[in-house]
């Protein structure tokens, strides 16, 4: 599938790390350092602009390796680009940590995975079907 990108940065455009990732980096574009305080939350711009077909989606994820070795995640996670979005990809990065943690120009910060969706139409009723389940939630299975 082909995507219109628009990169208004001075680093390659978002990537897959290898043949079968799902998610492709989007790095920060920054004009200085933004230092991210314990708690502290900031919105990271990229410098890329996308053009999804309808029907689609783009997510947008936290990396697995900020978030383990930093505690750095997506406040919104995952974050959706919805197909008639034109603006800046822009991140919510969220600092979860007990340290300080610098974004740096260039930075890896997020994944986006792009996904296609259906939209649907509500048909109104008055009960639903039964299922073995029935409204058993929030670990009602329990322990096994």
């Amino acid at each position: 599938m082909k995507i219109r990108i628009v990169n208004l940065s001075e680093h390659p455009l978002p990537q897959y790390a290898t043949v079968h990732s799902a998610g492709m980096d989007l790095r920060a574009n920054l004009a200085e350092p933004v230092v991210l305080k314990p708690l502290e939350r900031a919105l990271i711009p990229t410098g890329i602009y996308i053009e999804l077909p309808v029907g689609y989606e783009a997510q947008i994820r936290p990396r697995s390796g900020l978030a383990i070795k930093h505690g750095i995640g997506i406040v919104n996670a995952p974050g959706t680009i919805d197909a008639d979005y034109r603006g800046e990809i822009r991140v919510i990065l969220v600092n979860l940590s007990n340290e300080d943690f610098v974004v740096n120009d260039g930075e890896r910060i997020c994944q986006m995975v792009i996904a296609q969706h259906i939209t649907v139409e509500w048909e109104q009723a008055d009960s639903l079907e039964q299922t073995e389940r029935g409204a058993g939630g929030f670990g009602h299975t329990g322990k096994k």
